[in-house]
């Protein structure tokens, strides 16, 4: 603990803000052992690990597997989840891949989410070895004090979907839903903030 409180410590993941691009897709099993090495490297064994969103995923599947990494777990709109398929998100999969062989240039830039189609070719094949990985299993395998933080308005990982079955898989976890999105966090930072506090100094 610093002097007036806890030294923050912000990877800045392979291909993601000012890091160097990556030369191959990686799965959430790659993205783990970088954050393994980088917590060994920097001397941060059994830190305090603030996990967002994707940053969810990769931390079950590191504690999953090294326990020892962190001592406690705060993870806010985690992700993680492979959620079953609609009809209607299935046959836009078959049209997809049909206008893929004839027109794949057309297919890259009028289909997938609008995150998707700003990726490049690599990004891409990327999120989808991520998205397609169900982490409930890693998840359920973590043994650390785990507080789990969701907004109410969360539309990408919503409270009753993520955060009660991630909550539900964590023995021992506790589940706050809090005003926000899915960057509840910055919303409602003071509530946020305060929840974090009380967690990490309990």
């Amino acid at each position: 603990m610093a002097q007036n409180g806890y030294r923050a410590v912000i990877p800045d993941m392979p291909a993601f803000g000012a890091s160097s691009p990556i030369s191959r897709p990686w799965s959430v099993g790659d993205y783990a052992e970088w954050l393994k090495t980088f917590i060994s490297e920097q001397g941060l064994i059994g830190c305090y690990v603030v996990a967002h969103s994707f940053g969810a995923r990769v931390i079950f599947k590191l504690l999953s597997e090294e326990a020892e990494i962190a001592e406690k777990l705060l993870i806010t709109g985690g992700a993680g989840l492979v959620k079953q398929r609609s009809p209607a998100y299935m046959r836009q999969v078959k049209r997809y891949r049909r206008v893929k062989k004839l027109f794949p240039k057309y297919a890259e830039k009028h289909f997938g989410s609008a995150e998707y189609r700003t990726l490049s070719p690599v990004m891409r094949e990327s999120y989808k070895f991520i998205v397609n990985e169900d982490l409930r299993g890693c998840a359920a395998k973590i043994n650390v004090p785990a507080l789990l933080v969701y907004g109410d308005s969360d539309n990408v990982t919503p409270a009753g979907e993520e955060g009660k079955i991630f909550n539900s898989a964590i023995a021992g976890s506790r589940l706050e839903i809090i005003g926000g999105g899915h960057f509840c966090f910055s919303e409602n930072s003071e509530k946020f903030n305060a929840l974090m506090l009380d967690f990490f100094n309990g």
